[in-house]
């Protein structure tokens, strides 16, 4: 199966910009884990619930003063349409991530997460392998 069947393909956006305070309430009205930070539709970052977390709450910035840039995760781990879920899988074991946007020619086109991996898990052994890793990976030591 390729990542292009399985991914979710409206994937909610922001620009670097936008506060802390307003993300969090996109997560919420969403109810999503991550969003995707763009600029002119290139990928810049992605900011997740543990970066909010981290960076803001337990720094006690103020979130509507912060803005998403200095918060963001930059160094996005990204996939493409066309590979195997298999692959998609194993970048994300092995890169310690739980979400991996997909991109085509730095342009966000999709996303895949450790939930829509289980759904499709009974495609292979191997795979099923990675996403109990995957969802294990807490446990493992660095």
């Amino acid at each position: 199966m390729k990542v292009r069947d399985l991914m979710v393909k409206n994937v909610v956006t922001l620009q670097t910009d936008t506060s802390a305070h307003e993300a969090t309430k996109l997560l919420n009205k969403n109810k999503i884990g991550c969003l995707v930070v763009v600029r002119n539709d290139d990928i810049e970052g992605i900011l997740t619930k543990r970066d909010l977390l981290e960076r803001v709450l337990e720094k006690c910035k103020d979130p509507r003063e912060t803005k998403i840039s200095e918060i963001m995760t930059r160094k996005v781990i990204v996939g493409k349409p066309d590979m195997e879920v298999f692959e998609a899988t194993k970048i994300m074991v092995e890169n310690k991530i739980k979400k991996l946007p997909i991109v085509d020619k730095r342009h966000v086109v999709g996303i895949v997460t450790v939930t829509d991996i289980a759904r499709v898990t009974n495609i292979d052994k191997k795979t099923i392998e990675l996403v109990d890793a995957l969802s294990n990976m807490h446990m493992l030591k660095h």
